[in-house]
């Protein structure tokens, strides 16, 4: 008898402990990397306070993009290249104090998506550093990819703080002309 009721206990426990873990999983937090590499499409690189999820993964919004228009969507092959946050209920969202505006969900395609003022949130996936963004002003899917900027930090400049890329060269000529590109690394870019 004793057997049979520590066994019960000791099972009682572990699926206690499962449902916590479980539970734990599932949250959501969104949050702000302060002083994080944002690299833009021209490959200036900035020190900017930004969004990330829980991961550490910058999140970006896509321009025009909402539930009521999906811009960004399974069929279009959008998602494969950013990924949508997700979560498993809206009772699982928190977010950090200098986040501003309203943390919601949009249930669409079998899943529960990330919004931020109406808005749907995704990774870039090819962002492979926490804390760093390289998706910042990247055109396709019908819009323009932007990194959420966390809250300003005063800074004893005052400014953000800009870099060259490490692979970039400059070169002068007593005749040149400066061509602007936008890279668009995803169709269907415009």
């Amino acid at each position: 008898m004793l057997t049979v009721m520590l066994a019960v206990v000791l099972s009682a426990g572990f699926i206690v402990a499962g449902m916590v873990s479980a539970a734990v999983v599932q949250t959501f937090t969104l949050s702000v990397a302060h002083n994080a590499a944002v690299t833009d499409q021209t490959g200036k690189v900035t020190t900017e306070n930004i969004d990330v999820n829980g991961h550490g993964h910058a999140v970006y919004e896509l321009s025009g993009d909402s539930a009521r228009h999906p811009k960004c969507t399974q069929a279009n092959s959008c998602l494969q290249f950013w990924p949508a946050l997700k979560v498993g209920s809206s009772r699982s969202l928190q977010k950090q104090t200098p986040i501003r505006g309203k943390l919601g969900t949009w249930r669409r395609d079998g899943f529960i998506q990330v919004t931020l003022n109406g808005r749907p949130l995704y990774t870039f996936s090819h962002d492979h550093r926490a804390h760093a963004a390289t998706g910042e002003g990247i055109m396709s899917f019908n819009g323009t990819w932007h990194v959420l900027l966390g809250p300003a930090t005063s800074s004893a400049h005052g400014t953000p703080t800009t870099t060259s890329p490490a692979s970039s060269t400059t070169t002068t000529s007593s005749t040149s002309s400066t061509t602007t590109t936008t890279r668009c690394l995803y169709p269907p870019c415009y």
